[in-house]
């Protein structure tokens, strides 16, 4: 008897300072074969579905159908009574999974089966002994074996408490990162809202991948039509990231000539080339830890592509004359009106710098698809008109927003900017603007030119006569844009081809149509 209690309190000692369910199990049977000369002990845990049993002391893990009421796990589990299995009876159970428990328990000559449930009725699994005893009875039936049962159940149930205790606290936590996440992303999208105007369902899911872009460092290519804010969606992106408080670069491809670009971009050293009579900086040393901003980027020349690309992999540049490379660690915002996969298939960009631009591709809507967005995006230009100024309209009458909203805006958004100004400069201030005041598509009327009659009636649409010039710079700048505006839409957008019949170079004719917001039709 003293040798029994002392047996006892050592499996108790044993089955407590186990901390996990699998070390207790393996404890459990390990004890209970000693205890008992068992061929082999089992203990087999019934998953959260009721559904299948999982003996995990296995090296392969076996499972159990429980759906399967022919086999005598399912069995006991629904009836709750333990039962002998003789060897007989289990060569007859064509069952790889169970086959492979028998055979890791020696075969032996029967086995008994005992469910083991907890004081709530909590099925927990089954307990397999495995020996050669014809009596069970002489096993189950001693305090010691009822002993361990109950501290091994009692052991099991707060083990699983203790389990589902954790994955309730990882799930709480997961659900407070998503709400804390969802959260930040409302914050930082409201922030946004300030710049990138707009109530539209297309503004808000760029704004919520703006957000998502700005937490990341992968290169992002914004594409858009001309006018549409790609430069505002790019100033969003490094205000929104972790680089906000370095510099922002920003280099418009298009407007600086080709053999400028390089040397502005990687910089120089004295004498270099002719007429460099100092040393200067680039524009990618002077974005490091900030961000460089590469507009236009569809202009850029397939020599300097190259290059770009080289420094996009390895942060590595040398400026014109110098031997030592030097590193700039910037984050890459591009963007692009022009479709770059024309170019790519045309041979004027490479493929290979378009993955690389876009591994966070971004695009932006044409205003006339987002309608909805007038009235926000007019009174924020009128209060930024208001605030520049020091007085100006308190809005916009509804029939002003109507007109407007019968307009496609080729210009986009920078178009509609320019309309509401020119409004507001010939608003009384205080008042509404009305729709006498919308000058659509006729920015440069009060400044054209006389007509001459070298020049088609349809090209100088929109141009008054002589008599109303009264700034003969201005007129000569609107006569200038109205030719441009007129060949672009006789080519159907193509700078190419109109800059080629004005006789102008193509990054000329860009130049012009940036200083003069002529935009692509």
């Amino acid at each position: 008897m003293q040798k029994e209690l002392h047996t006892g309190i050592d499996l108790a000692v044993a089955l407590i300072k186990q901390d996990t369910l699998p070390a207790l199990l393996n404890t459990a049977t390990s004890q209970l074969q000693k205890a008992f000369g068992l061929t082999k002990c089992w203990a087999l845990e019934l998953d959260l579905s009721g559904r299948t049993l999982h003996c995990g002391q296995l090296g392969d893990t076996s499972e159990f159908d429980c759906g399967d009421f022919s086999h005598p796990f399912a069995h006991v589990l629904q009836t709750g009574q333990p039962r002998e299995l003789t060897r007989a009876a289990s060569y007859r159970l064509d069952h790889p999974g169970f086959q492979t428990l028998f055979d890791a328990s020696d075969r032996p000559r029967s086995l008994w089966l005992e469910p083991l449930a907890g004081e709530d009725g909590r099925t927990l699994g089954i307990l397999v002994l495995c020996g050669d005893h014809p009596d069970w009875q002489g096993i189950v039936g001693q305090p010691l074996y009822a002993g361990i049962k109950q501290l091994l159940v009692h052991q099991w149930i707060s083990q699983l408490q203790t389990r589902d205790q954790v994955w309730q606290r990882r799930m709480l936590k997961r659900s407070l990162d998503h709400l804390h996440d969802a959260e930040t992303l409302r914050q930082r999208c409201e922030q946004l809202a300030h710049t990138l105007v707009g109530n539209s369902e297309a503004m808000v899911n760029l704004r919520a991948q703006v957000v998502r872009a700005a937490g990341s460092q992968l290169s992002v290519l914004i594409q858009g039509e001309t006018g549409c804010g790609k430069d505002v969606v790019a100033r969003g992106i490094h205000d929104m990231s972790d680089r906000a408080n370095g510099p922002m670069v920003v280099v418009n491809c298009a407007a600086i000539p080709d053999t400028l670009l390089e040397s502005e971009l990687f910089g120089h050293t004295k004498g270099a080339f002719s007429g460099a009579d100092q040393a200067k900086e680039g524009l990618l040393a002077q974005a490091n830890g900030g961000t460089l901003f590469l507009d236009e980027i569809g202009d850029m020349p397939m020599a300097l592509q190259s290059k770009l690309l080289r420094v996009l992999e390895s942060r590595q540049f040398r400026p014109l004359g110098a031997r030592d490379e030097q590193h700039s660690d910037f984050r890459l915002v591009a963007a692009t009106h022009q479709p770059l996969q024309e170019g790519i298939e045309d041979g004027r960009f490479r493929r290979d710098l378009f993955y690389r631009l876009s591994q966070f591709p971004l695009r932006v809507i044409p205003l006339r698809e987002r309608t909805e967005d007038l009235e926000a995006l007019s009174r924020h230009f009128i209060r930024l008109y208001t605030e520049r100024e020091g007085s100006g309209p308190l809005g916009i009458s509804s029939h002003a927003l109507h007109t407007l909203a019968g307009y496609n805006f080729p210009g986009n958004v920078r178009e509609l900017r320019n309309i509401v100004e020119l409004a507001c400069l010939q608003t009384p201030a205080g008042d509404d603007i009305q729709p006498e005041v919308l000058r659509l598509d006729d920015l440069f009327a009060d400044a054209g030119p006389a007509m001459d009659a070298s020049v088609e009636p349809k090209a100088m649409a929109g141009v008054p006569v002589a008599d109303d010039i009264r700034d003969l710079k201005a007129a000569a700048q609107a006569f200038e844009a109205a030719i441009i505006r007129e060949r672009l839409r006789q080519y159907g957008g193509n700078r190419a081809q109109a800059a080629e019949s004005l006789g102008l170079p193509k990054r000329t004719l860009a130049h012009k149509c940036l200083k003069y917001q002529v935009t692509d039709v």
